[in-house]
């Protein structure tokens, strides 16, 4: 390279480089497998309706939400992580929140925890709020007794812990087959992408949906749940706390995120 050649850096996330292949992430689609642990529950109409931003309202039914489990593995358009199953694989905690955009149903992720790095950066890619944390959930024993059967009568937990100290815990024991998977896992997220104000030169948010294909769903085991938010669920978080608890639901899920869709009045 000559002292007045221009030089390029590229990547599609930081760290930039010039081959490019240094970046964080791989630019989308992103493909998902995942084992879900689902409790619905309900909190303060209120409450939830604080979280919700300009443009999304609470819809038909204020105050539903859930609280979600999930142990994934992903792997890019290449398929090449899943040679690599420490960085393909990592644990989630998120919670929904009923809503909608103009009368679309929607749910929205006020908080959400992860336990690697990658998938923390691409939720703020997404605009998804996530956080590291360390998530632990059951799965299913599919011989011996040192895990839950998937049978009626399994019981399945998950938990989540925040600087060591227990935030969300909740379980569920299965008692047989829903007709259909859980609402609130069935429609679009609405994420707002928002970035600190770093230069003065200001930093517009935008509200936008995910877009997905290719979803599947396995079998959706349905039980009575138990979930309890810790004494380290403070400030805000706790203001989303369950007053009434609803069924919960264990299952396979599966899905290509294709990017995200600007949700515009």
């Amino acid at each position: 390279m000559t002292a007045n050649a221009p030089r390029t850096l590229a990547g599609y996330s930081l760290p930039l480089s010039p081959s490019g292949r240094a970046s964080m992430l791989t630019p989308p689609p992103w493909h998902f497998s995942g084992e879900v642990l689902m409790v619905d529950y309900r909190v303060d109409p209120d409450a939830a309706a604080a979280f919700l931003p300009d443009g999304l309202d609470p819809g038909a039914d204020p105050g539903a939400a859930a609280a979600v489990f999930a142990q994934w593995q992903w792997c890019s358009a290449s398929g090449a992580e899943r040679d690599h199953p420490a960085r393909n694989q990592f644990g989630e905690f998120l919670v929904l929140l009923a809503c909608e955009f103009r009368g679309r149903p929607m749910a929205r992720c006020p908080f959400a925890w992860v336990d690697q790095p990658v998938p923390m950066v691409r939720g703020w890619v997404q605009g998804m709020p996530k956080q590291f944390g360390v998530v632990h959930q059951s799965r299913p024993a599919l011989v011996g007794v040192g895990g839950p059967k998937l049978a009626p009568g399994g019981r399945f937990t998950g938990s989540l812990s925040v600087f060591g100290e227990r935030v969300v815990s909740a379980s569920v024991t299965v008692s047989g087959l829903a007709e259909h998977p859980p609402p609130l896992h069935t429609v679009p997220l609405a994420h707002t992408l928002h970035f600190p104000d770093w230069d003065g030169g200001g930093a517009p948010e935008r509200l936008v949906a995910s877009a997905v294909e290719d979803v599947e769903f396995s079998e959706v085991w349905t039980g009575p749940a138990r979930l309890e938010f810790g004494a380290a669920a403070r400030e805000d978080l706790g203001a989303l706390a369950p007053v009434e608890v609803g069924a919960g639901h264990l299952f396979a899920y599966g899905e290509t995120l294709l990017g995200g869709t600007p949700l515009v009045g």
